[in-house]
């Protein structure tokens, strides 16, 4: 057996533990948190008081125009001059959440948007209050706008957390980087770490395509017929 191929199946443990035990919770744990920052924000962005609309703005303009690694760095390495100390995994939960916060925010409210008024005067004609409308009629045909985006951006963060290496997270990157400088063979581990996310990539792109298949199946267009 060649020495290179010996040296991946070794490897091969340590790195899915720091998948199974930091990577795969990291991205869900952050995209669940974001994904309800992002929900109210779009809601505060497209209902809410002037002040409220003008504080979620600056929040979204904040994150989507720095990026994620010097973010990580602030809270992580930053914060601790204020008196703010993290562990590396609740400051990566705070940085991803964030980030995923304020980028699907704009793809919520983009999707909300997207549905036509009628739909909010069809409501109204059956005496359902805006909150009821939102509820009962918009967001069910904004969710199906909304799925393909958000499923890129959760596939975006599953290979973003590689960034939590950074801050010592010993997630599948960071877990490679450790091996490689004890074996002096960074090429053959850092392929080996790529070669597992892009399996891990692969899956959710098939999981993707599936729960786009089924939010689809009442749409007027499917991929197959345009």
């Amino acid at each position: 057996m060649p020495d290179w191929l010996r040296l991946m199946m070794d490897s091969l443990w340590p790195l899915l533990v720091g998948g199974i035990k930091f990577t795969v919770p990291l991205a869900l744990l952050s995209f669940a948190a974001g994904l309800l920052l992002a929900f109210l924000t779009a809601i505060a962005r497209l209902f809410g008081p002037p002040p409220l609309v003008a504080l979620v703005r600056f929040y979204v303009w904040l994150i989507r125009g720095t990026p994620l690694l010097v973010q990580l760095f602030v809270i992580f390495y930053g914060l601790p001059s204020v008196g703010f100390v993290l562990d590396p995994l609740p400051a990566a939960l705070i940085g991803f959440s964030l980030n995923v916060g304020a980028y699907n925010a704009e793809v919520i409210r983009s999707a909300i948007e997207a549905i036509p008024k009628g739909q909010w005067d069809a409501a109204y004609s059956l005496s359902m209050t805006r909150a009821q409308a939102l509820r009962r009629t918009v967001l069910p045909q904004a969710a199906r706008v909304a799925v393909p985006p958000l499923a890129n951006s959760f596939i975006s963060l599953v290979k973003d957390t590689s960034l939590a290496a950074v801050i010592t997270v010993p997630e599948i990157f960071q877990a490679a980087q450790r091996i490689a400088s004890v074996t002096y063979e960074p090429l053959i581990l850092y392929v080996e770490a790529a070669l597992i996310y892009l399996v891990l990539c692969s899956f959710l792109s098939a999981a993707q395509t599936r729960l786009e298949r089924h939010f689809g199946q009442h749409a007027v267009f499917t991929e197959g017929q345009r």
